[in-house]
């Protein structure tokens, strides 16, 4: 692959610092967890450390294993799947605990599950990379699993590195991110930063209005007599503005 300034910048910085990287999709944030996650790997396998990658659904689970594979060159014999189709306990434990394991690629429920099992050596994790970070709010298991990895004075030492397309809505949620997965550094690029441009096409939008089928309409027009006077009630009492 031609090297893009813009990623190797993001990739010496998730290096060094827990990291949040947002760019638009396909500007190449599943490269850059594969060069991050090939460099921990190249550096701690050999000790038995561990790198872990989460996202929340087994097909983007699948990509990023499949980038890892082709694109860096992890052999696939040093890497497993944990999701719930990787069996039961007893599978995934045989997995955690293989010494010829040390790149795993999973949804972070079943991850975080297999931690509370036990059966997740946390000391061994010297990676974490999650995928669609903007989850890592309130009560998900991004946020759980950062927590439960790095708490005690036996935690991991762990560098976390969250990829998201869309990091939030307004400062307040983009905080909690950053405070759930205790980033210090954020990677920000949009497809008209310089160092971006060279690698985007120019893009033609046009604005086409559709009238809705008459079917459509016509259930429209059913649902709101159906509503109307539940919505009426409801602004009789000041609940809503009047109708």
């Amino acid at each position: 692959l031609a090297l893009r300034t813009y990623q190797l910048h993001i990739v010496q910085t998730c290096i060094f610092s827990n990291t949040l990287v947002s760019l638009p999709t396909g500007l190449g944030k599943t490269y850059v967890a594969a060069v991050v996650m090939y460099n921990f790997y190249r550096w701690f396998s050999p000790a038995g450390g561990a790198v872990i990658f989460c996202a929340p659904t087994r097909p983007l689970v699948r990509q990023q294993m499949e980038a890892c594979h082709g694109s860096v060159g992890i052999p696939v014999e040093h890497t497993a799947e944990i999701t719930g189709r990787s069996g039961g306990g007893d599978a995934r434990r045989r997995f955690w605990r293989s010494t010829g394991r040390c790149v795993f690629f999973g949804t972070p429920q079943t991850v975080e599950r297999d931690l509370d099992a036990g059966i997740v050596d946390r000391r061994r994790v010297v990676c974490l990379v999650l995928d669609e970070a903007h989850k890592a709010r309130g009560n998900y298991a991004y946020a759980n699993l950062v927590r439960k990895l790095t708490e005690g004075e036996d935690g991991a030492r762990v560098r976390v590195v969250g990829l998201s397309a869309t990091p939030g809505t307004n400062v307040a949620a983009i905080q909690e991110v950053v405070d759930n997965l205790r980033v210090s550094r954020i990677e920000v690029r949009g497809e008209t930063d310089p160092d971006v441009v060279p690698y985007t096409n120019t893009k033609n939008e046009e604005v086409v209005r559709c009238r809705p089928h008459s079917d459509v309409e016509a259930v429209e027009r059913l649902l709101l007599r159906v509503v109307e006077p539940l919505l009426s009630s409801m602004a009789e009492r000041g609940l809503l503005d009047a109708c």
